[in-house]
């Protein structure tokens, strides 16, 4: 695959050392900033490589592995679908989206670490709950979620995406429960019930002192403005959507591929770096299913990176999580009883060497990777590149 004309990297570090001068960063910023502006360069030091052959020489340096890095996510994601093989089950898989309304992401703008957990919480508990009512689907179900909290355009959009099996265990585990065919669980209900426990969640977190308010939101420090403010929230329908069914399970994992280790913006979406704009391409959705058409989009620098920091997830938070009979403490268990229950054995269950290949989209890193120059030797590591940290600078490679 041929390399980007404009990287991510490359508008950090121009624009930069300007922006962290001109406006506030939390750590967690600061460190995504720092670590894709270095990634791949000599500051994270690296190795020499020579061919046995003709004796051309390159180097070649660390990653720097941030799961906000576009350029360090293909083998994170490899190894995470590789894990995910063994556990895919023969029924169709379900696609769950559950966003949150504007009024509550600008608060989730304040508190993303409290918000987007409510958000994972009410989300797995509306599709266990409503999943469990014998007059939908009667069973236990499992499945995973993932966040995203960006849209096309970089703005604040915070949302999980749940893939679903389309069907669970009965409650005295004795039996698979199937869903109708090409319907898994009915939006409005999820909808509603999901509108009910986040902000039952949302105001508990309120009146515990957990959330905190600044700028134009400081007002909903008083009790009333914030009861005023999830008032209308209460009457409205909450987004909910049900995307139609994947499929088999080779469907899932290709959709996975490409989707669960996702940044807010792909490389290969800057279009141009100017000297003091950023233009990116994006897709606009409002226009309705079938006529997504491509866009440009032209940001002042400074916007840009304010929009793509919006994004930067606090420390340690998880951003993929696994629910219901899924969950990690019991998922080896449960998923060998599905299986027994559904009388199918694991080989039956794995994606030929072909589906995984197109899934994962990543080239395996060779032991010994062909010469670019002679085309006939192999290339062996030579040497180490030390590791720079500051206030040492590694010598200009440029």
């Amino acid at each position: 695959m041929a390399r980007p004309a404009f990287e991510l990297a490359a508008i950090f570090r121009r624009f930069g050392k300007a922006f962290r001068a001109a406006h506030p960063l939390s750590r967690a910023q600061a460190r995504v900033m720092r670590a894709i502006e270095v990634c791949r360069t000599a500051v994270l030091g690296g190795h020499v490589e020579q061919c046995g052959h003709c004796s051309h020489t390159r180097h070649a340096y660390n990653s720097c592995r941030n799961r906000h890095c576009p350029k360090c996510q293909n083998a994170e994601r490899a190894r995470w679908l590789a894990d995910r093989q063994a556990e895919l089950l023969p029924v169709e898989y379900f696609h769950v989206v559950f966003t949150l309304p504007e009024p509550v992401a600008r608060i989730a703008f304040c508190n993303p670490r409290e918000v987007y957990a409510m958000l994972f919480g009410a989300a797995s508990q509306t599709l266990l709950t409503i999943a469990r009512d014998p007059k939908h689907l009667g069973a236990d179900i499992g499945f995973f979620t993932i966040l995203h909290t960006w849209g096309q355009n970089l703005l604040h959009h915070p949302h999980v995406h749940c893939v679903v099996p389309g069907g669970g265990l009965s409650p005295d585990g004795t039996r698979w429960i199937a869903c109708r065919p090409g319907f898994f669980l009915p939006v409005r209900v999820l909808s509603r019930l999901f509108r009910r426990l986040f902000l039952e969640a949302l105001e508990a977190a309120f009146h515990q002192g957990k959330l905190h308010f600044f700028g134009d939101l400081a007002p909903l420090r008083d009790p009333d403005s914030f009861a005023a403010c999830l008032a209308p929230l209460r009457s409205v329908e909450w987004v909910v959507y049900a995307k139609p069914p994947f499929g088999g399970a080779a469907h899932v994992l290709q959709y996975l591929g490409r989707y669960t280790h996702r940044v807010a913006l792909a490389n290969e979406r800057i279009l141009h770096v100017g000297d003091a704009e950023v233009t990116f391409q994006w897709k606009d959705y409002r226009q309705g299913s079938g006529r997504n058409k491509s866009r440009r989009m032209t940001l002042a620098a400074d916007e840009f990176l304010r929009r793509f920091l919006v994004h930067v997830l606090p420390d340690r938070f998880q951003r993929i999580r696994h629910c219901g009979f899924l969950a990690n403490r019991h998922r080896q268990h449960k998923l060998a009883l599905c299986r027994r229950l559904l009388c199918t054995p694991i080989t039956g269950l794995l994606p030929t060497a072909e589906q995984c290949a197109a899934a994962i989209a990543v080239t395996p890193t060779p032991i010994a990777a062909r010469c670019p120059a002679c085309g006939v030797g192999l290339m062996v590591r030579v040497a180490v590149l030390p590791v720079y940290r500051w206030p040492l600078l590694p010598p200009d490679t440029s």
